[in-house]
């Protein structure tokens, strides 16, 4: 072979080696991303309204996991109108579904009474416990000078009870029990609308539920004077509830403990998320729960005592995790 020809042999052949390298390269690069995709999981996290305390844990339990996941599980919080609705769509979400809820509204879905009837009730039968968060407390906040001092002077005056959450149909329930019942005008609102329509002088006061301080009773009180209404020994029976005290100086301008009722509350997914996801959910939000605690101290009352009220089966991938942590599970 003459000298021409061998170094078009070799040019030939040094094309093609480059060809292959960039190709190998370029295969190398695509299937990093495809894992890298594979390997990210997106959960939704159905909590509550925007201006609620529960919004703002959500953000924390995702800031939690994802920081614990290195972004491997990446969580989205998405707002909700309450709490049936968040149970509502649990059998239709599939694998990727995180919501909070009472318990108490899981016993009800699966048993196709209330706002469940009518419902396939065997669908709900798949809902699992994660963990407790911090429990619904009741809020009755009224403006300091619409004279306003318990709930009978409540007859006459304009109240945001909000729509579809779990507070507004409590709150509802309250006036029905305490003799109220077609004796205060209803503002039809949605909660996310009380705090300015108080500062306006629209409404003389509105019921709101989450935990204590809530951010939505913060913000009404560093904008005009407040009270929140205490409920008596016997009202807080007939409401069936569990009785909590508001302690004094948790709300700028309340300075007297306030006695109002409880309801717990936890967070859950269904049988279609796999047991890794549950499992990664559940170990963040417990490592994560100390320094979440640092700024919002709702955190320090959840223990995992607290696991006997979730109401549900635990999911298979949070029971793996309870077992490694040594802690003791509830029967269910």
């Amino acid at each position: 072979m003459d000298s021409s020809k061998r170094a078009l042999t070799r040019k030939l052949f040094g094309g093609l080696a480059l060809l292959a390298l960039g190709a190998s390269a370029i295969g190398g690069l695509t299937g990093g991303l495809a894992d890298a995709a594979r390997a990210e999981t997106r959960v939704t996290y159905k909590s509550a309204k925007s201006t609620s305390s529960y919004y703002q844990m959500g953000v924390q339990i995702a800031e939690a996991v994802n920081k614990a996941s290195d972004g491997e599980v990446v969580v989205t919080v998405e707002e909700s109108q309450g709490s049936v609705q968040n149970v509502k769509e649990a059998p239709k979400r599939g694998g990727s579904y995180v919501f909070t809820t009472p318990p108490g509204l899981v016993k009800l879905a699966t048993a196709g009474k209330a706002m469940f009837e009518g419902d396939d009730s065997a669908a709900y039968e798949s809902i699992r416990g994660l963990f407790p968060i911090p429990f619904l407390t009741m809020h009755l906040v009224v403006r300091e000078d619409a004279g306003i001092d318990g709930w009978a002077d409540l007859e006459g005056k304009t109240i945001l009870l909000g729509k579809g959450s779990f507070g507004a149909r409590e709150g509802e329930k309250y006036l029905g029990l305490f003799g109220l019942e077609g004796k205060v005008e209803l503002a039809d609102a949605e909660l996310n609308s009380a705090v300015p329509a108080l500062q306006n002088g629209q409404i003389d006061g509105f019921v709101t539920a989450g935990s204590y301080p809530a951010p939505n009773v913060m913000e009404a009180a560093a904008g005009t004077g407040i009270k929140l209404l205490s409920m008596s020994d016997e009202q807080i029976a007939m409401t069936k509830r569990d009785r909590l005290v508001i302690p004094a100086g948790t709300y700028d301008g309340v300075e007297t403990d306030v006695a109002t009722t409880t309801l717990p509350v936890a967070a859950y997914a269904t049988t279609e998320m796999d047991e890794a996801t549950a499992y990664q959910l559940t170990k963040a939000f417990w490592e994560g729960k100390d320094e979440m605690a640092e700024t919002a101290p709702w955190w320090n009352a959840i223990t995992p005592e607290l696991l006997s009220v979730i109401g549900a089966p635990l999911h298979p991938g949070a029971v793996k995790y309870y077992k490694e942590a040594g802690v003791e599970l509830p029967a269910m």
